[in-house]
């Protein structure tokens, strides 16, 4: 089924666009919490024209979201997470609100939740790649690190250099 979406939708595709999805995610899914509508004449001519009116006010608004994407890109971004006694497993989870109060306190760079791309909230200790959705055209990329405050520090070892011992042939 053919859907325009009427906002961004994280590993589907950004507001207004037409996309093809499952007819049960679109009845289920999208159509229930309001973030697509069915794409059919009536509604392709409406976005046509929606598209071309905000083509005519977006070029300041691109280029403040390439500001933005060039103080973002790359950038790490470290939550603290509350681990119980199994290792790598949060009590609660980290949310787009928590990945963008973090943003704001640590780049200085104010990002709305709903700016931020979690599919779904993150529940183990690491490092995942967050998109940021600056602008219909303009995605930035977050390296998100959830760290245990009260794990030990772990020293890098230097490896011992591998040794290869050729094995002798004893004579028959």
């Amino acid at each position: 089924m053919k859907v325009i979406l009427k906002q961004s939708v994280p590993k589907l595709g950004k507001e207004n666009t037409v996309v093809t999805v499952a007819d049960g995610y679109a009845r289920n899914f999208l159509f229930p919490r309001g973030m697509a509508i069915i794409a059919d004449k009536n509604q392709l001519g409406v976005l046509e024209r929606r598209k071309k009116a905000m083509s005519a006010r977006n070029a300041d608004t691109i280029a403040a979201a390439q500001t933005l994407k060039e103080k973002l890109e790359g950038q790490e971004v470290k939550i603290e997470g509350k681990v119980g006694r199994e290792l790598g497993k949060l009590f609660g989870a980290v949310t787009s609100q928590d990945v963008a109060d973090a943003i704001s306190a640590q780049l200085k760079v104010t990002v709305e939740k709903r700016q931020v791309g979690l599919f779904s909230p993150i529940k183990k200790l690491g490092t995942i790649p967050v998109m940021i959705d600056l602008h219909a055209e303009v995605d930035a990329t977050v390296n998100v690190t959830v760290f245990d405050p009260n794990a030990p520090v772990a020293v890098a070892e230097p490896e011992p250099e591998a040794k290869v011992e050729m094995a002798e042939e004893e004579p028959a």
